[in-house]
């Protein structure tokens, strides 16, 4: 069972894991360094640990131990317990939710570990916002999806802002990073996928018709400002698009990635 350890101070010194999670930055680094993330809230503790994530600690105001009783009491990390105005302090954020916990990275899986057995995927190239990703795990996994592959410099989804997004999908969806980014999406098509890219290209087709019967496919999303890159939208198997209302007065040509990577998951999964 895990120990109930009682803190007095916001210095104290077993709350490093703890410190500062509005700077991003810091946080990459420190995260990495010790091979650590953090879940927040009562819910994205409890699918962590459900999917088996190993607890280093958990930190969370008393009115949150009761929630979190059969999670604690399965447990051997300790649980510092502090008045909800030091968990801020400590922080940087009101932590509205209650509870944390940081939890130990796993190895990244391969990528023929992450497609085996799979149908429909998503491809991520250099998306930079948490939010997103988290977004992107969230769709995936309401509709079906079976696995995320991203680009080396996209975003972590194992970042706090990430999970919380994604209501812990992270834990439930097999993913992993692309070793190698040029030849990425024809190493998928010699697995046996059709990378469908999501792009304003002008031979982009509706999403509907890219999808129509494929069996296996990939789902090719680029980043929020410029999308895709030259390389991965020439080296995808079809071009996709997703039609607009457009206007002149509007102007609005696109959804942004998050709205358009729910789209095309619904669309794909009635394929």
């Amino acid at each position: 069972m895990a120990e109930l350890v009682e803190i007095t101070s916001a210095d104290d010194p077993r709350l490093a894991d703890y410190r500062d999670l509005r700077d991003v930055e810091l946080r990459k680094n420190l995260e990495a360094e010790h091979g650590l993330f953090l879940a927040e809230g009562e819910k994205v503790v409890r699918r962590a640990i459900e999917a088996g994530y190993d607890a280093r600690s958990f930190l969370m105001a008393p009115r949150w131990l009761d929630g979190l009783a059969d999670i604690l009491e399965r447990s051997e990390a300790p649980c510092f317990v502090l008045p909800e105005s030091m968990a801020e302090e400590v922080t940087g954020f009101h932590v509205h939710r209650g509870a944390l916990a940081s939890l130990e990275r796993r190895p990244l899986r391969s990528v023929a570990e992450v497609l085996d057995g799979a149908r429909s995927v998503l491809v991520l190239e250099d998306l930079v916002d948490h939010t997103n990703v988290g977004a992107i795990f969230r769709s995936g996994a309401a509709l079906g999806f079976d696995a995320v592959l991203l680009a080396p410099r996209c975003a972590d989804p194992l970042y706090r802002r990430s999970i919380k997004v994604a209501m812990g999908a992270v834990f439930q969806t097999p993913w992993t990073r692309l070793p190698e980014w040029y030849d990425a999406l024809p190493d998928l098509g010699t697995a046996g996928f059709t990378t469908v890219a999501l792009t304003l290209a002008p031979d982009a087709v509706p999403i509907e018709e890219a999808v129509a019967g494929v069996d296996k496919v990939a789902l090719v999303l680029g980043s929020e400002g410029h999308g895709l890159s030259p390389r991965w939208e020439q080296s995808a198997d079809r071009r996709a698009i997703i039609p607009m209302a457009r206007t002149i007065e509007h102007g609005i040509d696109s959804l942004n990635v998050a709205a358009a990577s729910a789209v095309a998951c619904y669309v794909t999964a009635r394929r």
